[in-house]
């Protein structure tokens, strides 16, 4: 990938996707200084590939994030959480001076809110928040048997539809919940570059035109 420098400070996301990018890496053997990682599972993966794991308090800014995606609109914003990793993603991603995401076409869509919105919470919270979900007009779903790398539970809302401007007023709002650790929806801070691969190659997408 041309994004990839060697020396560069990398945080990198969790995901089917992420463990491909990852084997192109090992396959480059591009020299990293390091990575922050968004959940164990990528980081097995990257100590695999011989490369130093960093923690972000000591790493500071990185040059740049490179994560998959469940949806992701055109302007870059992006519904995530199915591999229960949002808020180290989201942490990672604020952090980044660049984001990469990658995704296949078929999550390329008009309107966010198809795939069921993630929204992390702490435990003793979990039924007051679902309530006041379905005040926003979603059906939260508990995503029994999955715990996060943090020891929190996730619901997922379906039945929500999120066009840009409600997408970034939805992000407040369910963030403004008491209770919420944080909500999947990357609205505020979406991907800088979409890499949409299909049938005919990649498609490169600049949502800010940079």
């Amino acid at each position: 990938m041309s994004y990839i420098e060697d020396g560069m400070l990398l945080g990198v996301g969790t995901g089917s996707t992420v463990g491909e990018f990852i084997e192109v890496l090992k396959a480059r053997k591009t020299r990293l200084r390091g990575f922050v990682s968004s959940s164990r599972q990528t980081s097995e993966r990257l100590k695999s590939a011989g490369v130093a794991e960093l923690d972000l308090n000591a790493a500071g800014e990185l040059a740049l994030y490179v994560d998959g995606a469940d949806e992701a609109t055109r302007h870059g914003m992006l519904i995530k959480g199915g591999g229960a990793a949002l808020t180290r993603e989201k942490i990672i991603a604020a952090a980044s001076q660049r984001f990469i995401c990658i995704v296949d076409d078929s999550k390329l869509v008009d309107r966010l809110g198809a795939f069921p919105l993630p929204v992390e919470v702490i435990p003793m919270a979990r039924s007051y928040v679902a309530s006041e979900l379905a005040k926003l007009g979603g059906r939260p779903v508990w995503r029994e048997g999955v715990i996060t790398d943090n020891g929190n539970p996730i619901l997922d809302v379906h039945g929500l539809t999120l066009t840009n401007p409600e997408a970034m007023a939805m992000e407040d709002t369910i963030n403004g919940i008491a209770g919420v650790v944080t909500v999947g929806l990357f609205a505020h801070r979406g991907a800088d570059v979409l890499l949409v691969a299909g049938d005919g190659g990649i498609e490169t997408i600049l949502p800010h035109g940079s």
